[in-house]
């Protein structure tokens, strides 16, 4: 069993080191934030479903989300995004992740 976590270890640092090059500095690719945003919607919308969130919860939450793919967005206009921007969506991603978070485990259910 332990033989098999040590494979899944290694292919998965080789596949995160591999990704990590698949995205030229000073480019508009954002795969790691693409892939994010889909996650923390599914976790709304599992959320939505199985009644962990009100209606106004997820209505908040959508919206933050909503401002998280503009400062996306506003990132892309200019052909480049910035490593500095890059840590600011990533800090907006984190943020909403931890509200989703709360919302989803507080006592409030729809």
């Amino acid at each position: 069993m332990k033989k098999q976590h040590l494979v899944l270890a290694v292919l998965l640092a080789a596949a995160g080191a591999t990704f990590a090059q698949a995205v030229p500095a000073g480019s508009t690719a954002t795969p790691r934030i693409d892939q994010r945003e889909v996650r923390q919607q599914q976790r709304i919308a599992e959320g939505a479903a199985s009644g962990q969130l009100t209606a106004h919860e997820t209505q908040k939450l959508e919206a933050q989300q909503g401002r998280i793919d503009m400062a996306e967005a506003k990132a892309k206009s200019d052909g480049v995004v910035t490593a500095k921007e890059r840590a600011s969506i990533t800090k907006r991603q984190n943020r909403a992740s931890r509200a989703i978070h709360r919302q989803k485990h507080d006592a409030q259910h729809a």
